[in-house]
C-alpha cells in the first residue's frame, strides 16, 4: 500500500493536501484546499501504477486512466460530484473532484440501529429515486457508463438533505467491443455485488449489476441488516430473508422491487432502473436458483456467451463449497 501524501504537500501547484479521508490498496483518497479558488475543498482520488509492470503495460495504464478520467468530467448530474481535473505527477494519477461534507448513509444507518430503530421510509423513498435518477442518467450515457460500487457508505447526504453518489473507483464505460475501463481495479464490496461481477474487469458486467447493487443497497437501509454475499446465496438460497420479516413496516410492492433487483441471475432483474418502479406489473420472472442435481439441465437456460459465463461462475462456486465441505 503506498505512503499516503503529508499534510501541506502541494500537487500540480494548485491542490493543497490537507488530511488523507480514505485509503485503499493502490492509493489514497484527500481532502485538499484548491488555492486557485479561495475556499473551495476538493477531494482528490490516488491511483498509484504497479511499479513492477512493463513499461508498456505502465504507459497503456497511464493512457486508460487519461481515457477514465475524461469520460468522468464530462457526467453532470445533481447526485453525482464533478470531477474538474486530472492529472499525473510522478508514478501516481490524480482525479480532482467535488468534496462533499456530511454523514454516509451507512452511518446513519448505523446510528438509527444502535437506538433500535429503522431509518425513516419516505427518507429512503427519497433517496432511493435521487440514486435510480443518477443511475439513470450513467445508463443512458452513449456509451452508457456502469458504476460497479454502490452501497451505503458511498452514498452522502448533504446539508440540503440530498444525496451524492461519491466513489467513481470502479467505474466501467460500456462500448461495443466490450473494452472496460476502470479507474481503480476491483470487483465492488462483496455485500453488494452480483454474482457475474466476480469474474472481475472481464465485460460482462452490465446495467443490471448496478441494479443488484441498488437492491442490496437498500435492503441494508432498509433493515439495519447485511445482505448475504451472492456467493452464500447461490450456496444456500434460503440465506436472504424477505425485507418485511425483519422490518414489517415496509410496504409490500418496496419488498418486491427490492427483492426483484436482488435476483442472482441477470434475466431475473429488470433490464434498466426505469422498469425498476414498475416491477409489480411484469408477467415473466426468472428463477435461477441452481443446486447441485440442476446443474446439468441449467446449461439448456445459459445459451449466452454472458450466460455461459456466469453459469461457470456458478459450477466454479459449487465445485468450491464441495471441496470445502471435505476439508
Amino acid at each position: 500500500m503506498p505512503e499516503p501524501l503529508k499534510s501541506g504537500y502541494v500537487l500540480k501547484d494548485r491542490y493543497v493536501i490537507k488530511k488523507p479521508i480514505g485509503r485503499g490498496g493502490m492509493g489514497s483518497l484527500y481532502l485538499a484546499d484548491d488555492n486557485r479558488l479561495e475556499g473551495r475543498h476538493c477531494a482528490i482520488k490516488e491511483v498509484q501504477q504497479d511499479s513492477e509492470l512493463s513499461s508498456d503495460i505502465l504507459e497503456q495504464s497511464r493512457a486508460q486512466f487519461y481515457r477514465e478520467a475524461s469520460v468522468l468530467a464530462q457526467l453532470d448530474h445533481p447526485t453525482l460530484p464533478k470531477v474538474s481535473d486530472y492529472f499525473s505527477d510522478e508514478d501516481r494519477d490524480y482525479l480532482v473532484m467535488d468534496y462533499v461534507p456530511g454523514d454516509d448513509l451507512k452511518t446513519l444507518m448505523d446510528q438509527a440501529r444502535r437506538k433500535g430503530e429503522f431509518l425513516q421510509i419516505d427518507n429512503l423513498l427519497s433517496w432511493g429515486k435521487q440514486l435510480a435518477d443518477a443511475l439513470v442518467y450513467l445508463h443512458n450515457q452513449d456509451p452508457p457508463v456502469i458504476h460497479r460500487d454502490i452501497k451505503p457508505s458511498n452514498l452522502k447526504l448533504n446539508q440540503q438533505g440530498l444525496i451524492k453518489l461519491v466513489d467513481f473507483g470502479l467505474v466501467k464505460q460500456l462500448v461495443p467491443d466490450e473494452l472496460t475501463i476502470t479507474v481503480i481495479q476491483g470487483r465492488g464490496t462483496a455485500l453488494y455485488t452480483p454474482l457475474e461481477q466476480y469474474g472481475g474487469d472481464s465485460g460482462h458486467t452490465d446495467k443490471r449489476s448496478d441494479i443488484y447493487a441498488f437492491g442490496a443497497t437498500f435492503y441494508h437501509l432498509l433493515t439495519n441488516t447485511p445482505p448475504p454475499e451472492a456467493k452464500q446465496r447461490f450456496l444456500i438460497p434460503e440465506s436472504l430473508l424477505p425485507p418485511r420479516e425483519i422490518n414489517p413496516s415496509i410496504p409490500r410492492n418496496l419488498e418486491q422491487i427490492i427483492l426483484s433487483a436482488m435476483a442472482l441471475h441477470p434475466d431475473g432483474r429488470p433490464e434498466d432502473m426505469l422498469s425498476l418502479k414498475d416491477i409489480h406489473l411484469r408477467e415473466r420472472h426468472v428463477d435461477l436458483t441452481i443446486n447441485g442435481d440442476s446443474l446439468l439441465q441449467a446449461k439448456e437456460l445459459f445459451r449466452s456467451p454472458t450466460d455461459r459465463f456466469f453459469l461457470g461462475v456458478v459450477m466454479a462456486l459449487a465445485l468450491l463449497a464441495i471441496v470445502t465441505s471435505f476439508m
